[in-house]
This record gives structure tokens, sequence and C-alpha cells, in this order.
């Protein structure tokens, strides 16, 4: 089954949603990101996905110390990424309560760092990120292009023992005009379970993500769409759990976004 994976982005210890990925096109949502994740969890998600945007970007943050209480007061697994590009960072996230961590960068530029988590920790508490611009995998907190496509990097990724990916495409993040369904429909052959993100802004993005040839996509994570109340997350989380044939949103059902 297919989880929603509420998003929890964290810059300067504020919750925040950019737009393709830009660090100067971020609006704030939130001051308490914890405060966040205990109203997801309340609605019933099981999952959170945080990032550490400051950590992507390459500066000094409190997100570990937000990830700890997050974890240990919602009782939710946090799968948790950003900046994470050395032993010492991995274990930290682990040790502050991650269920799973999420690889981008290092992933791509350090095989040995890649191959001894995946060891010491289990594939099944690894995540790779491929963000994708154009079909072009980026790092650097989607700075840089690194000439690697898509498809060759989940086949290597696959090849090293990875299980599950996370693929954004960076042009549709933020943007709510939908997934790139073609472009998961092929991961999800690669032999990996998927994680999609990216443009989902409605319930009827969800449904598609819930048709039968899509059976190795595991997650769908949802930003934007809930902090401005367009998804509400109990009916995701329904439809999710009844499959592509159910009905949306009941008539009249809505939930304010996060101001």
């Amino acid at each position: 089954m297919m989880e929603i994976i509420p998003a929890i982005d964290v810059k300067d210890g504020k919750c925040v949603r950019l737009r393709q990925g830009r660090e100067d096109s971020g609006t704030v949502y939130a001051a308490d990101p914890v405060g966040v994740a205990l109203r997801w969890s309340g609605e019933g998600a099981r999952r959170l996905h945080m990032v550490n945007l400051d950590g992507a970007f390459g500066r000094e943050s409190k997100a570990i110390e937000i990830l700890r209480s997050i974890a240990s007061l919602t009782g939710a697994r946090v799968q948790f990424g950003g900046g994470l590009r050395s032993r010492e960072a991995i274990k930290g996230a682990f040790d502050a309560g991650a269920s799973s961590v999420i690889l981008g960068t290092v992933a791509f530029e350090d095989g040995d760092l890649l191959a001894e988590t995946l060891q010491e920790y289990g594939p099944e508490r690894v995540i790779v990120a491929i963000d994708a611009l154009n079909g072009n995998v980026a790092t650097r907190g989607w700075k840089e292009l690194t000439g690697t496509d898509v498809h060759k990097a989940a086949g290597d990724l696959c090849a090293a023992g990875v299980r599950e990916i996370l693929c954004t495409d960076i042009g549709r993040d933020g943007m709510m005009n939908g997934p790139d369904l073609v472009t998961l429909l092929s991961l999800a052959k690669a032999g990996l379970s998927v994680i999609a993100s990216g443009g989902i802004s409605s319930l009827d993005d969800v449904r598609a993500l819930l048709a039968p040839e899509y059976e190795h996509i595991t997650g769908a994570i949802i930003g934007k769409a809930l902090y401005e109340g367009k998804i509400v997350l109990r009916s995701a989380i329904a439809l999710a759990g009844r499959g592509p044939g159910a009905d949306t949103t009941p008539a009249g059902e809505s939930q304010p976004g996060i101001a």
C-alpha cells in the first residue's frame, strides 16, 4: 500500500516550502515545525518527511534537535535528509530518532560511504534521493547538475544494493501542477521501491499514483497542497488505503491551510 507522507521542510528553525528548490523562493508556513508534525501525525500520518534545508545548502542548523522532538513526540516514523554527507551526520540523524535517512549528494559522490551506510544500518533504513531536472540528476541542494540520467542513476543504485529511492521532479516541486507520471512509471520498473515527490496537488494526483502499473510506488510526499489546504490529509490517507477506485473528498469537506 502506498503511504501518504507529509513534508516538513525546515529552514532557520521554521517550516517552509520552496518553489523548484530555489532558496530565495521560500514561503514560511509555521514557526514551529514540531507543532506541524504533531498536527500531521494527529490526522493519521504514520510517516513524515523532514528535510533540513540549511544542511542541504551547506549551513549549520538546529534541525537535529527539531528531529529529536518530532521523533519522540509524534510516534511517527521520520525519514530525515538534507546535508547528510558524512558518517557522523548520518549517525547523528539516527541517534536523534530518524527511522531512515535520505542520502542525496553523498550517494552520487561517495560510493564507499553509501555502501558502508547500507551495510551498517540496513538497506531498509536508507533512502536515496534522485532529484531530477529535465531528466538530469542534481546534487548540492539541487544546484549542481551531474550529467547523469535519472534512469541510469536508478539502475546503478539498484546494483549497489539500494532498495528505495525518492524521486523529486525539481521543476514541479512546489508548483502544484501534478507529478511526472511518465518518469515515475519508468523508475518503478527498475526494481526499486519509489517514493514520489513534486507537484502532487490534488486527490486525483494521488489516485493516479494508485493505478496498478505504479505498484512499486511505496509513498507519495505532499507538501504545499497540504499547507494551503488543497488536499485534506485524512482524505488522502483514506484514498491510499482504499485504492484507485475510491471516491475523492466528500462534498463540503475542507481543511484549512497552515498560516
